[in-house]
């Protein structure tokens, strides 16, 4: 089944984020301030996780429709197969924005999506009762000049969660924006790195990992691994052709440094 995919980037990251995701083989890839909006099946969606670097997260554009009232909101949700994309036992909490739109309370807004997504459900299972005491399903709803996106989240946790960091510096800077960074400057697999001011490592680490071609969600989960209509062993195919595009053998080097640990020591004294 095609679905159509959404990843939100930085602002003036869209053309990395393109190249990316034309790579991976999505079709009908289209940039947008801030976003790459692409086509693809499930096994495009388990390798847009695992190997996108700039993507902020991937989620499925279910429906957009416009809505100035919240009759008009929920007829809209409603509209939308979730019996498909969820079992009855689902979790499915709503996330909203909304930006020069009618329905400008966002709350209010996520009330009523949630309530047409339990009233959709309820028919599509034949039940009264949705428990949600299964897997998780992140519904994200978006206003904007009163176009409303319904969307589902695929990532789960931000993809910048790359799995390798278990503390960072005072200023992080987010692995994504790392990433885009490195792709601008033109690392490749015989470049030589250098970060004067390296902190807690993330861009020589995001650098090494686009030379060496290690696809930076190896070492992580993502939300619709759990997801119903997206077999197992999508993910599992997705991964190994992930390990197998890995190549150590590159004479890529990287060099960092950083004061942090000696100002700390320093403050200790003082």
């Amino acid at each position: 089944m095609q679905y159509t995919l959404i990843a939100p980037c930085y602002f003036g990251t869209e053309s990395v984020l393109s190249y990316e995701v034309k790579k991976l083989g999505a079709t009908d890839v289209e940039v947008a301030d801030g976003k790459v909006t692409f086509k693809g099946d499930e096994h495009i969606i388990a390798a847009a996780n695992i190997n996108l670097r700039t993507a902020e997260r991937v989620v499925i554009l279910l429906k957009e429709f416009k809505a100035k009232t919240f009759d008009e909101l929920f007829d809209g949700v409603t509209s939308i197969n979730w019996a498909s994309l969820m079992p009855k036992d689902a979790q499915f909490p709503v996330k909203g924005s909304s930006l020069s739109s009618t329905l400008s309370s966002v709350p209010a807004c996520q009330k009523i999506v949630k309530k047409a997504i339990v009233e959709s459900l309820k028919k599509g299972h034949n039940t009264k009762i949705l428990p949600e005491t299964g897997n998780l399903y992140k519904v994200r709803v978006a206003l904007r000049k009163d176009i409303v996106s319904v969307m589902l989240d695929t990532s789960g946790d931000g993809l910048h969660k790359r799995g390798y960091r278990r503390n960072s510096g005072e200023a992080p800077i987010k692995e994504t924006l790392a990433a885009a960074i490195v792709d601008l400057a033109r690392v490749r697999s015989d470049s030589i790195i250098q970060d004067p001011f390296a902190g807690s490592g993330t861009l020589l680490i995001e650098a090494a990992q686009k030379a060496l071609n290690i696809a930076p969600g190896l070492k992580r989960k993502f939300a619709a691994e759990e997801y119903s209509f997206i077999p197992k062993e999508v993910w599992e195919e997705e991964r190994s052709k992930a390990r197998q595009a890995i190549n150590r053998d590159v004479p890529f080097k990287a060099y960092g440094f950083d004061i942090a640990e000696i100002e700390a020591k320093r403050a200790e004294k003082e």
